[in-house]
């Protein structure tokens, strides 16, 4: 008989859980304190976040998932390998799970690391309805390490996923605290002369955009592990430990920047698999990635982790010390960075806007094309990111000038796609069958956001063939970062390494840039593939994928097999 672990708020306080086979979890109204406002959401065994399941490489699971909500819900294990109708997506990998039912998850487990799990029904991801899942490999790590802890993000807003819905529709930037004012005009002018401050605000205006689009949501109260700043959440060490951290971002719309003052932090895993270990200063986790870092703290001072969303509209704040009660000092936010002509090249290329008017010569072409990368320079993540026009880094997975190219907040190492490197490859290096385009596309104003296009509902199934290795390339013709997470199959980010292409579960492509991604298709049956931005996916930015062929070639008519859940 499978032991069951206790799971619960209990749980998230025993610092050495039991590996156990079987799971009970429960599907729930929760009351949700950040600190600065309560509010009724969603949430697992009567908590959210919901408890942090430990599953051990080479076991089979068993979790059964009972709703007691007054409504359909689900799970999707995110980065999770399965077979497509434990996916848990309704409408493509089963119907989801009715009020008062009970439904039982069962699957192998074939990998291991650090990821996470939620609801794939409505907006009750963004509610409350998520949790960590923290794997044990097989054998030994490639990297010591003395205690760990799931620092699971996410951004907490006043308002439920519905009416943020509402809101977007009626005002896309309905949200939007950092919009530019008269004052800012003048300071602007005084510093670039008002003729061309007026023609900058001019141009942004007849495109009815904003510098200042760069988070659809503000307003956010950012979470660790379920606390807002005001409450803290710590993790104890000894001085001379090395500390594991698990970063996990859960969040509906927001990425996040994150740093330890006074610590390096060397980045070993990515998405849940094994990189060459990077020092770094500070780091960007878009939504739905995961980060595994290790300090090594050899004092007995308190360190603040701080996790500032990249529009500087809030952060998050947690703390690591020797022992209860200590704090570190908390950063004040950054500056807001402001939106370039060069984030905006891809919507202009390929927009349907009057482009007659606009000077495209002082664009070239800010849109990269990752393929043509020279592979030497990349080999082993040597490339120098250094003094690139006016004294900023070079990081090729951002428009040359953009205003999202982020820095360290010390002048230190800031972590790029280009430095990631797979410790070992998960799959044999070969060309690809074929390229499949998938151009990020939307309108602001209406929010309503697309793939070629064509949001969801309009769209036919994208059907791959069993056993093919086929290339994907994202066209990033939007001015927001779109997280792309693909269900079922690993993404393999091109970074011009070969076979030491980093093996990822999700994408992050910013504004005017083009990123490739490769998929070895193997796995059989229906799987969702989409923008991971809660607000994106529900608006349109998501497709099915149908896997022809394989062990079971009885699954994959192509047709819509009823209403997916709507979010990320």
């Amino acid at each position: 008989m499978n032991k069951r672990l206790i799971t619960g708020a209990f749980a998230l306080l025993m610092p050495v859980m039991a590996w156990a086979g079987e799971y009970d979890l429960t599907v729930d109204r929760v009351t949700i304190d950040t600190g600065d406002f309560k509010k009724q959401g969603i949430g697992y065994n009567g908590a959210s976040p919901g408890p942090v399941l430990k599953f051990k490489e080479g076991e089979d699971v068993v979790i059964n998932v009972t709703n007691n909500l007054d409504e359909m819900t689900s799970i999707h294990w995110h980065g999770l390998i399965l077979p497509f109708e434990q996916d848990g997506v309704p409408g493509i990998s089963f119907p989801g799970i009715a009020p008062g039912e009970t439904f039982t998850y069962r699957f192998p487990i074939v990998q291991a690391g650090t990821y996470w799990f939620h609801s794939h029904s409505g907006f009750q991801e963004p509610n409350g309805a998520y949790g960590a899942i923290v794997i044990e490999p097989e054998g030994r790590e490639p990297f010591r390490y003395d205690r760990d802890y799931v620092v699971q993000l996410t951004d907490k807003h006043p308002h439920s996923g519905d009416r943020i819905m509402r809101n977007l529709k009626m005002s896309a930037d309905y949200y939007n605290r950092q919009q530019q004012t008269v004052g800012d005009f003048f300071d602007e002018s005084g510093e670039k002369g008002f003729v061309a401050t007026l023609r900058d605000r001019m141009m942004w205006g007849d495109m009815r955009m904003m510098k200042a689009d760069i988070e659809d949501v503000q307003g956010f109260t950012g979470l660790i592990n379920g606390k807002g700043p005001e409450q803290n959440w710590t993790g104890l060490f000894k001085p001379g430990e090395r500390v594991r951290l698990r970063f996990i971002n859960s969040s509906a719309m927001t990425y996040f920047d994150i740093r330890i003052p006074g610590l390096k932090m060397t980045v070993v895993q990515a998405d849940g698999n094994n990189v060459r270990p990077v020092s770094v200063d500070e780091f960007r986790i878009g939504v739905a990635e995961t980060y595994d870092v290790i300090v090594h703290i050899r004092d007995e001072e308190a360190y603040t982790i701080f996790a500032e969303s990249m529009g500087r509209s809030g952060y998050a704040r947690g703390t690591l010390a020797p022992s209860e009660g200590m704090v570190a000092a908390v950063p004040e936010l950054r500056d807001a960075p402001m939106l370039t002509m060069a984030d905006m090249a891809g919507h202009m290329d390929h927009g349907d806007m009057d482009h007659g008017s606009m000077n495209h010569g002082a664009m070239n072409d800010d849109t990269m094309d990752h393929s043509a990368m020279n592979q030497e320079s990349m080999n082993q993540g040597d490339m120098d990111h250094s003094a690139h026009g006016g004294g900023m880094p070079e990081d090729p997975f951002y428009a040359s000038g953009s205003g999202l190219l982020p820095t360290a907040s010390n002048g230190g190492k800031f972590l790029s796609y280009a430095d990631l490197r797979a410790q070992s490859p998960l799959f044999e290096e070969r060309e690809p069958t074929r390229e499949i385009e998938m151009r990020l596309t939307g309108n602001m104003e209406r929010y309503e956001w697309s793939i070629n296009g064509i949001k969801y509902e309009d769209a036919d199934p994208i059907v791959l063939q069993y056993g093919e290795r086929v290339r994907f390339k994202f066209v990033n013709e939007t001015m927001m970062t779109h997280p792309m997470h693909l269900h079922g199959m690993w993404s393999i980010l091109d970074v011009g390494a070969g076979k030491w292409n980093p093996i990822k579960h999700v994408i992050s492509v910013a504004p005017a840039t083009t990123v490739y991604m490769e998929t070895e298709v193997d796995a059989p049956g229906e799987w969702a593939f989409h923008c991971h931005l809660s607000y994106h996916a529900a608006s349109g930015m998501f497709r099915k994928i149908v896997v022809e062929g394989g062990p079971d070639s009885s699954v994959a008519e192509g047709e819509q097999s009823g209403k997916q859940g709507g979010e990320s």
